[in-house]
């Protein structure tokens, strides 16, 4: 049997330590922020809609403006059918079926019903790649670090397998300023975003690939400028 990809229970446990730490979730806000944003386009009315991976309150608070019933859950725990809009933010990055996820996706939603979100995009943290290949040269090994990730193209086809049409796939490439690796790593934890790889090493960086991995970061400037990409998508279920 085929080893799973993502440690189910490190996902649960990294994301509730993001909502102890209660930083700054800017990209899964700014993904939010996006969705607004595009149902302001969207001459339709919608009565009851879903959040689907996310805990903010603020967020159901905001989208009940909008929408007078609004749900917050896991789409495996929603009535079939039951809402005409979900959003899901984040939900996709890190599952180990990511087919049967997109599928639950598609069953919430009625005839006619439209889903919004976002994941995180395969041309993510290039700064952090190079520095913890850096650490495993050091430590003398090599360990599975960065999640892998899905790319536009493959975001629509993966949409339409499971019944979605008229997909819609944006890139939003997001500049940040470090003065620091740690700083970068401090706004991954406060997002819910650290590994979660089954396979992931347990051992913590050692000292000298630590101080390898900084350097490299930094490559020798006061601050450096990492890149996030979003892929928001847009969809719809076919109207029956």
């Amino acid at each position: 049997m085929k080893p799973p990809l993502f440690d189910d229970h490190a996902r649960l446990l990294r994301r509730h330590r993001a909502t102890r730490l209660g930083g700054d979730r800017f990209l899964q806000t700014r993904a939010f922020d996006d969705c607004l944003d595009r149902l302001a386009d969207v001459r339709i009315r919608f009565d009851t809609a879903a959040i689907v991976g996310a805990d903010d309150r603020r967020w159901h608070d905001r989208l009940t403006a909008i929408v007078p019933n609004v749900h917050v859950g896991d789409a495996a725990g929603m009535t079939p059918g039951s809402v005409d809009l979900c959003l899901s933010i984040g939900e996709l990055d890190s599952v180990n079926d990511v087919q049967a996820a997109a599928f639950a996706l598609r069953q919430m939603l009625r005839p006619g019903g439209l889903l919004l979100g976002a994941i995180v995009g395969g041309s993510s943290l290039p700064r952090l790649r190079d520095a913890m290949l850096a650490a495993d040269r050091v430590d003398g090994g090599a360990a599975p670090r960065l999640h892998p990730s899905i790319d536009g193209p493959s975001l629509a086809a993966l949409l339409i397998s499971v019944g979605f049409s008229e997909p819609v796939i944006d890139v939003d490439r997001v500049a940040v300023r470090y003065p620091t690796l740690d700083r970068l790593v401090g706004d991954l934890r406060a997002m819910g975003c650290t590994n979660i790889l089954d396979q992931r090493s347990r051992r913590p960086i050692g000292r000298r690939g630590l101080a390898a991995a900084r350097a490299v970061f930094l490559g020798g400037a006061d601050q450096v400028e990492e890149r996030f990409e979003l892929l928001h998508f847009a969809a719809w279920a076919p109207d029956i």
